[in-house]
């Protein structure tokens, strides 16, 4: 079963490095890592042109795009693996047995997705973890309370995003959570939690890095709630009001 990890890139000079390597210190041999990159002016193309001579399953495409959601569309466009998981230029797997830990779940479970836990760290001391968010076994009365698995964490077989579309690019900041209620409503499909902490998160992410972006984001999950006819304000509450215990580790 080959996986492909994709990352997309812009100006990620400084992060870049720890989240190709995450990859690269992976014990799983069947990895396809697609590096898609939105013309990055800084040292980004420099560091990962290096990386890719050094490891021929490293592919990069740079060209222009129209925000973080087409890169990755792009990418699950090119990705040849029967799995696609994605590893944010800021994030990092969080140890080299994630990726055959995911696969032997896939096998085991015979599910369509696998998804686990997700630490938030410190920018610039990452085993300083922030906060910790902890996802559980999924029953579709979740959905109407808000609940979602951290997107980072979520590996999905390819035909998922073959028979079920790709990210909506009329969400600017929560294309990931509509994508997520589109394919979780779907009863027929199969999602398997794995207990174990996957992504690395450095803090300070799109969604939450002002106060603009927080009002915005809160109106997209209420349109990604009515659009997949999962729930109202009060799913959006739920949703909200939950995170306060990702402050404290399980």
């Amino acid at each position: 079963m080959k996986i492909t990890i994709i990352t997309a890139t812009y100006n990620s000079e400084a992060a870049i490095t720890s989240c190709i390597q995450s990859v690269l210190e992976q014990n799983y041999p069947h990895i396809e890592h697609l590096i898609i990159d939105g013309v990055s002016t800084d040292g980004t193309l420099k560091t990962v042109k290096t990386l890719q001579e050094q490891h021929a399953h490293i592919k990069l495409i740079s060209e222009p795009d129209r925000g973080i959601y087409d890169a990755l569309n792009k990418g699950i466009t090119h990705a040849t693996g029967e799995v696609i998981g994605f590893v944010h230029s800021d994030d990092f797997l969080a140890s080299p047995t994630v990726l055959s830990q995911i696969a032997a779940q896939f096998k085991s479970s015979n599910a369509d997705g696998v998804y686990g836990d997700l630490q938030y760290v410190d920018k610039q001391n990452t085993n300083k973890v922030i906060r910790y968010w902890k996802s559980c076994a999924f029953t579709p009365k979740l959905l109407k309370k808000g609940w979602m698995p951290a997107h980072p964490t979520l590996f999905l077989k390819r035909d998922i995003y073959k028979k079920h579309g790709i990210f909506d690019l009329n969400f600017k900041i929560a294309a990931d959570y509509d994508f997520i209620l589109r394919i979780f409503k779907e009863h027929h499909l199969k999602f398997s939690y794995l207990p174990t902490v996957i992504t690395n998160m450095r803090i300070g992410g799109a969604s939450n890095r002002s106060l603009k972006n927080v009002i915005i984001k809160s109106k997209e999950d209420y349109k990604a709630l009515n659009t997949n006819q999962i729930g109202g304000w009060y799913s959006l509450l739920y949703k909200n009001v939950s995170k306060l215990s990702q402050f404290y580790k399980k």
